[in-house]
């Protein structure tokens, strides 16, 4: 568990599939919690995702929301990491990239849902920590409660069509799987 601010984590595609966690996760990172990082693939991942289970999405909206992150943080998109697919070795091939992208791009977590493809004694073995996006966000709260909470506010701010509350957003935080972060916010 980190005890500092200023570390690196990439940020897998299942954590960014829910728009409030995804909102949540971009609004710590905008309080200078932690750095955030992705790759294009993981882009393509949540969104491809996201169009298959919600019809009434269009993808054009969902690319704007892409270029938004990118452009909110100009240096989180991972480049130059397929090189490093090949000799990683997981249970699901599928997720090397997540892995390839977090020691391309010197990141110390990777944050998802999916704990059980990322071995940890293998990960350890590269430095790099495997992180349930709960415990991630726990120990940022940890860190800095008042920055945790002035990103929750920012993204409260942020929610006009339509409008929601502290208690609304704090819900939706806690479908998406933020329970301990959740109670650690209202505390």
């Amino acid at each position: 568990m980190l005890h500092t601010s200023g570390f690196t984590a990439i940020l897998d595609a299942n954590v960014l599939y829910p728009a409030p966690l995804r909102d949540y996760l971009l609004s710590l990172a905008a309080v200078e919690l932690y750095k955030p990082k992705w790759t294009g693939s993981i882009q393509e991942e949540w969104i491809g995702n996201l169009l298959l289970k919600r019809s009434d999405l269009k993808r054009q909206d969902l690319e704007r929301s892409r270029k938004a992150m990118d452009s909110a943080f100009p240096d989180a998109n991972v480049t130059n990491y397929k090189k490093l697919i090949s000799g990683i070795s997981l249970p699901d091939v599928d997720d090397r990239h997540v892995v390839a992208a977090a020691i391309e791009g010197n990141a110390e977590i990777i944050v998802t849902f999916n704990l059980k493809d990322f071995p940890l004694d293998y990960l350890k073995s590269l430095d790099i920590e495997v992180q349930h996006p709960d415990d991630f966000v726990r120990s940022l709260i940890d860190i800095d409660k008042t920055s945790a909470l002035e990103a929750l506010n920012n993204q409260v701010k942020r929610l006009k069509t339509p409008p929601k509350s502290l208690e609304d957003v704090l819900q939706m935080l806690e479908k998406c799987g933020l329970i301990n972060s959740v109670a650690s916010l209202k505390d």
